[in-house]
């Protein structure tokens, strides 16, 4: 809900929660970045390219080496899905 206070714009507290529980996003990532975002994933060979899904709020929810797994999680876990580039 957008806080009438706010004369229709959306605090950073609302904005943060905007699309949670709702809105995934798909980002193509490098293997080199995959430890920063998923700490416990298992160390992986450099130049991979490998697939991630988050929430909206940018919480990791899947690294995969097949996009179309990302797809598959999101439908599972009911989210829209964006992609990000």
């Amino acid at each position: 809900m957008i806080s009438k206070q706010n004369n229709g714009r959306l605090s950073r507290n609302e904005f943060a929660h905007l699309g949670a529980g709702k809105v995934g996003y798909i980002r193509k990532m490098r293997s080199e970045d995959v430890a920063r975002v998923f700490p416990e994933a298992p160390d992986l060979n450099p130049g991979l390219d490998l697939w991630a899904l988050f929430g909206a709020d940018g919480t990791p929810i899947l690294l995969t080496d097949n996009r179309s797994s990302t797809f598959f999680k999101a439908a599972e876990d009911d989210l829209t899905t964006v992609s990000l580039h």
